[in-house]
């Protein structure tokens, strides 16, 4: 043995040890066994009776360990051993080698009670697709259908997997149904299941301790290590940040990542690739790689590129949407109620005046704060995306539950002429921007909503947050199982915490008093309202959308169906207190903005028939425009994407402008994208002025002349 090969031996040695085997009794762990042929396995890494289970074959650090995979395998022959490692100190490989083609990386030697483990399983393995699927826990036609999916990918070697489903279709039932199957095929013996809100670790616990009664589970606390007695452990990735390292790569064979953010494919991928089982993940995200860089958000691109990535796919092993979800009968339809207060609709933002704020109601810090804002003038602009964060008006505020309660009272007639109300026998949730926000208008609307409380000290609204720091709601587990259980509150006000993984049928009404740019956000926070509920005989739900998030995100299920959370990161551990500046101007409702939005039964905007002829018009006259030009077929995609969103705005838009590319490709590089197809700015500005004459002013009439006047 050379003194390089001694020197990785000292270290597989200490591997061996770190992962809990005995090493130096001759019974667990033999070194330099001989072999029939006269040759020499370097390690052999035995049962706790002394009966042989893997090869270990040891390199210097300057050789690829894989190199030696011929040679392990004549041992692991001989020895009649189904499993070998290859090792040089810095690096190991797992092969289990009568059933795979090559051996793959793993982060350490597995300990001893996983490899019996293993071997175990071999000896008991069947056919996955050979278990019936136990229907007591899915019945659903495309439940059953992932499920075989995933299997057939399994029988076929692959190890990594992605299943997009629409939030409400029932990813954790589906999951515990694999799982059984899986452990009844004997193919997975461990399985983690991965989340990253505690919430939703007793959401999964409880699902499974009723589906899976026969294997017991548990969730993992931090500092309380894992339960060997426990054949599923459902575990939030902080804290199996901070646990993982303590066991062995093969300690799970399956594990799940239940609707985790971007960061556990990235800078925390480090828990998901220790383990050396299968991974699947779960999200309800729209996974499409051509489709990331269009996400009006960055965030929501990254999140894309680095999951596709992670699993090593273009695109998901299994999709079941939203619209076919809804097509189906598994989800209800919706509708959107939008209208905006003055301030909130004003484009560009809104102009506060010096003498409209009361200067004697401040006190000193506020004072210094708007006097270094108006400086030398007595006009400041605001932009309303700062609203709640920055300045609060608190007329905005009730303005928007006045309006909440009016429409659930009396319905509101549509430019159709149709009266639509909400359902009133439900629960709603209110998404706001910070805790002071959610907080206030919690306290609105039980004052609003003050005649419909049984008394005057019982909560009709509440509110809960999670800012991942000082201001998390102190008892808000407490709230929400009240929330979900009880009569009261009927309203609650939320702050992170009911985006994603809350589950509670009886919400027949969501309230946007947030904006966001996320589309992955936007629709994860639509899908609380999705699920069906027919005790309470629940058709549809009602979207209020007082922030225009809607009209952003153009709530289009064919580029943003499903959803996904991204939590923010961990404040600093002094976080500085946050002021808002109190605008105490009017704000009202802006009777222009009261419109509803329905969806018909194929999921798709049923139009009044004003909309309908006046985008047919335009229509038209875009079809004649065209004519008129000639384009390649990268322009004319790009074209078409023009026309369908003219059409879709056919009741507001009055010309069509350079900027509104931007938000039609959602993407900061919308604008250079038209640049770079129409001849630069120069160009895209000869066309949009020739598109604007012809669709929307005089320039189809004068085409129609001049070809009349040839005939």
């Amino acid at each position: 043995m050379s003194t390089n090969e001694a020197f990785s031996r000292v270290k597989i040695d200490a591997q061996l040890r770190d992962v809990g085997w005995v090493i130096d009794d001759n019974i667990n762990v033999r070194f330099e066994q001989p072999l029939p042929d006269g040759t020499k396995a370097d390690y052999v890494l035995n049962n706790r009776n002394g009966h042989g289970l893997a090869v270990l074959e040891a390199k210097r650090a300057s050789i690829n360990p894989v190199e030696a995979e011929g040679q392990a395998r004549a041992y692991a022959e001989q020895l009649g051993v189904p499993f070998i490692f290859l090792a040089n100190g810095e690096e190991v490989w797992f092969w289990e080698w009568e059933k795979e083609a090559h051996p793959r990386q793993v982060k350490t030697v597995f300990s001893q009670g996983d490899l019996e483990r293993r071997a175990a399983s071999l000896k008991l393995k069947i056919d996955p697709m050979t278990v019936p699927i136990d229907t007591r826990i899915v019945e659903r036609p495309y439940q059953h259908d992932c499920i075989d999916v995933l299997c057939q990918e399994i029988n076929l070697g692959r190890r990594k997997m992605l299943v997009e489903m629409a939030t409400g279709t029932g990813k954790t039932r589906t999951a515990a149904a694999l799982i059984k199957r899986l452990f009844e095929a004997h193919t997975v013996n461990r399985v983690l299941f991965l989340v990253d809100r505690i919430t939703l670790a007793g959401q999964a616990e409880d699902a499974f301790v009723e589906h899976l009664r026969d294997y017991p589970c548990h969730i993992l606390k931090s500092g309380r290590g894992l339960d060997d007695t426990r054949r599923v452990t459902i575990a939030t990735l902080q804290t199996m940040i901070n646990e993982y390292e303590a066991f062995s790569s093969g300690y799970f064979d399956l594990v799940f990542t239940d609707e985790c953010h971007r960061s556990i494919y990235g800078k925390w991928s480090g828990v998901l690739k220790h383990f050396d089982g299968f991974q699947v993940g779960l999200t309800a995200t729209p996974c499409v790689l051509s489709d990331a860089a269009q996400l009006p958000d960055e965030e929501d691109g990254k999140f894309v590129r680095d999951t596709l990535r992670f699993f090593e796919v273009d695109k998901p092993t299994f999709r079941y949407t939203l619209r076919e979800a809804i097509d189906h009968g598994y989800l209800v339809p919706y509708q959107i109620y939008k209208a905006k207060t003055v301030k909130t609709a004003a484009e560009g933002g809104f102009e506060v005046k010096r003498d409209e704020l009361d200067w004697s109601a401040m006190d000193e810090q506020t004072r210094q704060e708007f006097e270094a804002l108006f400086a030398d003038g007595d006009i400041i602009t605001v932009d309303p995306s700062a609203l709640e964060r920055k300045f609060t008006i608190p007329e905005r505020n009730r303005a928007m539950v006045r309006e909440f309660r009016d429409v659930l009272d009396k319905g509101f007639v549509g430019a159709d002429g149709v009266k639509r109300a909400p359902l009133l026998n439900g629960k709603t949730v209110v998404f706001a921007v910070t805790k002071r926000h959610a907080e206030t208008l919690a306290q609105m609307f039980d004052i609003e909503f003050a005649d419909k409380k049984p008394n005057p000290a019982m909560r009709y609204a509440d509110f809960v947050v999670s800012g991942l720091g000082n201001e998390d709601t102190v008892d808000g587990m407490a709230k929400i199982k009240r929330f979900k259980k009880e009569d009261y509150p009927k309203i609650l006000v939320s702050v992170n915490m009911l985006d994603t993984g809350f589950d509670c049928p009886e919400i027949v009404n969501l309230v946007f008093a947030r904006f966001t740019k996320s589309a992955i956000l936007y629709q994860q926070m639509r899908g609380r309202g999705t699920r069906q509920a027919g005790h309470i005989r629940k058709t549809h739900f009602t979207m209020f959308d007082f922030v225009g998030v809607t009209d952003f995100h153009g709530d289009d299920e064919e580029e943003i169906e499903g959803g996904f959370v991204i939590p923010k990161e961990p404040p600093p551990d002094k976080p500085t207190p946050r002021r808002l500046l109190t605008l105490d101007v009017n704000d009202h409702i802006d009777p222009a903005t009261r419109q509803w939005l329905t969806l018909d039964a194929n999921g798709d905007f049923a139009f009044t028939d004003k909309h309908t002829a006046r985008a047919n018009e335009l229509g038209a006259r875009f079809q004649a425009w065209l004519l008129t030009q000639r384009f390649n077929s990268d322009q004319m995609r790009l074209l078409r994407m023009v026309e369908n969103r003219i059409k879709a705005d056919a009741d507001t838009i009055e010309a069509w402008s350079a900027g509104r590319f931007l938000l039609l490709l959602r993407t900061q590089g919308g604008i250079a994208r038209a640049y770079q197809l129409f001849g630069g700015e120069e160009g895209l500005e000869r066309l949009v002025a020739g598109l604007n004459d012809f669709v929307f002013g005089d320039g189809y009439e004068r085409a129609e002349s001049a070809e009349h006047a040839a005939r």
